[in-house]
């Protein structure tokens, strides 16, 4: 099975919004062993859509399209493939009546044109949309499948992975299990990863190798194949081991968690908590730390202290150490953290403080960062790091190296 991945809006050519449902699409595919070997994006326009649906039919037999299902005119996807095929558009009653619910339930006026949202393609196999109104739709025709997703990314990767990837595994009569596994990885790079695991990549035939670079952070899928998901989950084990065998050291965690979301477990997992002192990142930590549910046992609270005077006068930095050392120096960095620690009455105390950018400070060049860990019953320890990028850049990097360093710390560290 060739599959063609076509987004249809305006707003996709114009730069409005970036097509990530492309991306999501061709890795789920790939791992039903389904090549994707085009992307296609075409605006909402009849005439240009139609022409994509004819090139698109003549090199593939799977066309997954995403978006044009909504309410409003120029949402003609399902009227452009039904009048291509020669089917009628009819009204799929349960979808109907979803989005009247809705519109009652938040007590707002259902306009008419939402009733266009029900409409599918006579003779398809609707596909439910559990998290907005416009239902999917899924057909075959003359040897070629037609799944028709929603844009939303929110509404379109549920509906694929609940509804579209059960018809594809039928339709492809799949023996094989495929099973996947991604690792997570931070302060290595793609090509220094690439380069420990070169003899791996080379050889890979079952299971297979994938590195990816994330944004601060670096993956690895591993994929394997077998007639029994637990010999595909065998065959994954034996080469992750091998991988943590060479670069075990910079793994944080698998599948689609983050530094953070790590992090709180960890805290959870030692019954810490932590308060948070910080100067460049102007509370960036302290916001991505309380996004993460459940963190409210374990997070008690911190101070933005930007200037040198909010040091000295909220967190009570001496006025000794700004003045013989700076505000960006190992010493500041030291004493905010076990200060703020003290403050709370926090079993860790984390900062930071540095050069942002664009500008240099106290004879720092831009991305000179300090970051102090002070933990209950330790001494405290501040970390260094030379970064190079944009002045927001270097903001977000330095959180996630905070919470990377906090980890490496509290693994050391035995629990209460």
């Amino acid at each position: 099975m060739n599959a063609e991945i076509i987004a249809v809006g305006s707003e996709l050519l114009l730069g409005q919004i970036a097509n990530t449902n492309a991306q999501f699409l061709s890795k789920s595919l790939a791992e039903l062993g389904v090549n994707v070997y085009h992307h296609t994006v075409v605006g909402d326009n009849p005439k240009r859509l139609k022409n994509v649906l004819h090139i698109a039919e003549k090199r593939s037999n799977l066309l997954i399209f995403t978006g044009g299902l909504g309410p409003t005119k120029d949402d003609l996807t399902k009227e452009i493939i039904a009048e291509h095929l020669g089917e009628t558009l009819t009204l799929h009653e349960a979808a109907f009546a979803s989005i009247q619910a809705y519109f009652a339930k938040t007590k707002r006026e259902m306009t008419p044109n939402n009733k266009k949202q029900a409409l599918v393609i006579t003779g398809s196999e609707v596909l439910p949309n559990q998290y907005g109104m416009a239902p999917g739709m899924y057909l075959q025709k003359e040897g070629c499948v037609y799944i028709l997703l929603p844009g939303p990314p929110r509404e379109m990767e549920p509906m694929f992975v609940h509804h579209a990837m059960p018809l594809i595994e039928a339709q492809l009569g799949a023996k094989e299990k495929i099973e996947s596994r991604i690792l997570r990885f931070f302060d290595i790079g793609e090509s220094k990863l690439e380069t420990v695991l070169e003899d791996l990549i080379d050889k890979q035939t079952n299971p297979t190798l994938a590195p990816l670079a994330g944004d601060g952070d670096v993956t690895i899928r591993i994929t394997a194949k077998s007639r029994q998901q637990k010999d595909a989950q065998a065959l994954i084990d034996q080469m992750e081991e091998q991988i943590f065998q060479r670069v075990g050291n910079y793994f944080y965690g698998y599948g689609q968690t983050t530094l953070m979301d790590e992090l709180v477990k960890l805290l959870e997992a030692k019954r810490y908590t932590i308060a948070c002192a910080e100067s460049l990142t102007g509370g960036m930590f302290q916001s991505e730390l309380a996004s993460v549910a459940g963190v409210s046992a374990r997070f008690l609270g911190g101070v933005v202290c930007y200037s040198n005077a909010a040091k000295i006068t909220q967190l009570n930095i001496k006025e000794e150490t700004i003045n013989a050392y700076g505000a960006v120096s190992e010493q500041c960095a030291l004493e905010m953290a076990a200060n703020v620690k003290m403050q709370l009455n926090a079993d860790i105390g984390i900062s930071f403080t540095g050069v942002a950018g664009p500008d240099s400070l106290e004879g720092h060049s831009p991305g000179t960062i300090w970051i102090g860990i002070a933990v209950k019953e330790r001494p405290p320890k501040a970390f260094l790091l030379h970064l190079a990028g944009s002045r927001n850049g270097n903001r977000k990097r330095t959180v996630r190296y905070g919470c990377y360093f906090l980890m490496t710390e509290l693994n050391q560290a035995s629990p209460h």
